[in-house]
């Protein structure tokens, strides 16, 4: 086979898989489902996850009270940074009607414990293993924290580190009348 006819099923190749690609990506584009956007005055989506502590947090249970939600990874610095702040702030609220609970992300058990010990922090944990609840907030960054008033409603949606200030605020706006 010459050089030129083999150059030329080369290119016919690379131009067939290009072709597909484009295709592949069309397609894909105009059959996915559309993902809604988790915004202020949403209902905020309810998930049952068990907690380290062996016990089951559905957010629906809260119903009545306000939840700080709080998306974290181990290896996430602005994440272990708050922490501290949002275990001081949970003792102070929690008499109050406000709770805390804090997502770790697809972590083992094991790793997440020891960390939290580590900082010496002792909120309720959940780990979401199949990053659902993490879709289901649409959260791409970490730290991410949802506060969720006592109907239900999202009121503040907070992507990145947080001094201990704006914890206390966003939780005093979260408190029951």
């Amino acid at each position: 086979m010459d050089k030129k006819r083999k150059r030329s099923i080369t290119r016919g190749v690379i131009l067939a898989v290009l072709v597909l690609a484009i295709g592949f990506t069309v397609y894909s584009s105009l059959t996915k489902d559309k993902v809604e956007l988790l915004t202020v005055g949403d209902t905020a989506p309810d998930f049952e996850l068990v907690g380290l502590d062996g016990n089951k947090h559905r957010l629906s249970d809260y119903r009545g009270e306000g939840v700080m939600l709080n998306f974290w990874g181990t290896w996430c610095e602005p994440c272990k940074r708050e922490m501290p702040a949002m275990d001081r702030q949970y003792e102070v609220f929690k008499d109050q009607g406000v709770n805390l609970l804090t997502i770790n992300i697809a972590q083992s058990e094991f790793e997440v414990q020891n960390f939290l010990n580590s900082l010496g922090v002792d909120f309720p944990t959940v780990i979401d293993k199949t990053r659902d609840v993490r879709d289901a907030y649409n959260i791409i960054d970490l730290p991410a924290s949802i506060f969720i008033d006592p109907n239900g409603k999202v009121v503040k949606i907070k992507t990145g580190e947080m001094s201990e200030a704006d914890i206390i605020k966003n939780m005093e706006m979260i408190k029951p009348e």
